[in-house]
């Protein structure tokens, strides 16, 4: 048996979960991968044959799919739970410009962290989501870290987050309109600045929510839509992550 949930839909990346009990211990038939994609296991473990040859799929080891691949698969564990994402075509070949993708990956503790920090940032799909996507492909499929000597590439970003241009309304379209790749961006942004790119746009949310506070703004509701939160419930958990007092909190002590 198998069952699918979607947990966040972009339109460059799609995150499921999956989940299959099954005891074949037979290879399944032959059947094509459908997407670029990376399927990473949480529990349990199955055998897999794709362009890497047939591997035993469990938490330590990953794997990148490509369209047409032709996969075959045994579940001789009884079943697993595994996390599935989908990447528009686009976002494959800005993510793997400068490198060919893998077949098969090594999950070590970086890359188990950044998965499980992945499905906690759903909420977030335009720059946390986002970011915590590329830089788990990027520490999977890559070298870890920056140079931080791109200077004016990071000043450009931290420019048009500041000023709330059309393009940082999230780390995909930011790339793309400053002409790199997104793990690229992410990487020499940490690696200059000292905090992920979207950390820093969180602190200067919360630095206009002050400013808003201190206006004498009431509706909490309306200023999670204004600074560009998910929702209000969005809007309090990075508040008191930030500054570990709630909005309301806030409103009483600056009003």
């Amino acid at each position: 048996m198998r069952t699918a949930t979607l947990l966040l839909a972009h339109p460059d990346f799609r995150i499921g979960v999956v989940r299959c009990r099954d005891d074949h211990t037979g290879w399944s038939a032959p059947e094509p991968a459908s997407a670029y994609g990376l399927v990473l296991t949480r529990r349990g473990g199955f055998r897999r044959a794709g362009r890497g040859g047939a591997e035993f799929v469990e938490p330590t080891v990953a794997y990148l799919t490509v369209p047409g691949e032709e996969e075959r698969f045994a579940h001789p564990a009884g079943g697993d739970d595994c996390t599935s994402v989908h990447l528009s075509e686009r976002l494959w070949r800005e993510l793997f410009a400068d490198r060919p993708a893998p077949a098969v990956v090594h999950v070590d503790a970086r890359v188990d962290l950044a998965h499980r920090l992945l499905l906690r940032s759903v909420t977030d799909p335009d720059h946390a989501a986002a970011e915590r996507l590329v830089r788990l492909l990027g520490a999977a499929t890559g070298p870890a870290g920056g140079s931080g000597r791109d200077g004016r590439l990071v000043e450009r970003a931290r420019a048009a987050l500041h000023d709330g241009a059309p393009e940082a309304a999230g780390l995909l379209p930011l790339a793309r309109a400053l002409g790199v790749s997104p793990y690229r961006l992410s990487r020499e942004f940490q690696a200059r600045v000292g905090v992920p790119l979207t950390r820093y746009r969180n602190r200067l949310r919360v630095g206009r929510l002050l400013d808003r506070l201190e206006e004498g703004a009431e509706s909490l509701a309306g200023l999670a839509v204004e600074l560009g939160f998910a929702d209000q419930a969005h809007l309090t958990r990075t508040v008191r992550a930030q500054l570990g007092h709630t909005p309301g909190r806030l409103r009483r002590l600056l009003g």
